[in-house]
Parts: structure tokens; C-alpha cells; sequence
């Protein structure tokens, strides 16, 4: 089990994502803190991705990327569901 109460870390891509979806990136870095800080609460919407070592977590019609590197969480990109993939 992953200590609790890691930090979040944004990459520059991940910053440009949540200034493009404004209208919900409070609501998206609010499921990030919250996993962060409790895994459990969010673990039915996270899944691991094929091909890689990245994690997605589902947030409505949102996707966010990111990794688990010991106490830190980096996140690497955010977007809608249909487009985040590409």
C-alpha cells in the first residue's frame, strides 16, 4: 500500500491542460489532492493503462494521467475522455 498523503506534481502539459479546462480544473485538482491523499477513496476510477507504467483516473467525462513515483504523484496530462488517448 502507497504511503498516504503524497504530493502532487504537475507537468508543464498537465498545467496547459487545466488553464485550456478552466470551467472544471478546481473540481479536477480537488480528485487529485484526494487521491493523493487517500487512495482509497477514488480506487474504483483509477485503472492502470496498457503499455505503460501511467494510471488514469476517471473524473466524469475527464481522464487525468499520471504516475506513481514513491511519495509523489505525476500527474502528465488531463483531458476528455475521447481525446486524451491520441
Amino acid at each position: 500500500m502507497p504511503a498516504l498523503g503524497r504530493t502532487v506534481r504537475y507537468t508543464p502539459d498537465a498545467l496547459k491542460a487545466l488553464r485550456r479546462h478552466g470551467n472544471v480544473a478546481a473540481r479536477l485538482m480537488k480528485v487529485i489532492r484526494d487521491y493523493a491523499e487517500e487512495p482509497v477513496s477514488h480506487a474504483n476510477n483509477v485503472k492502470k493503462l496498457k503499455g505503460s507504467t501511467a494510471l488514469r483516473l476517471r473524473v466524469g467525462g475527464y481522464r487525468i494521467i499520471f504516475e506513481e513515483a514513491g511519495s509523489e504523484l505525476v500527474v502528465t496530462d488531463i483531458g476528455p475522455r475521447g481525446s486524451i488517448y491520441d
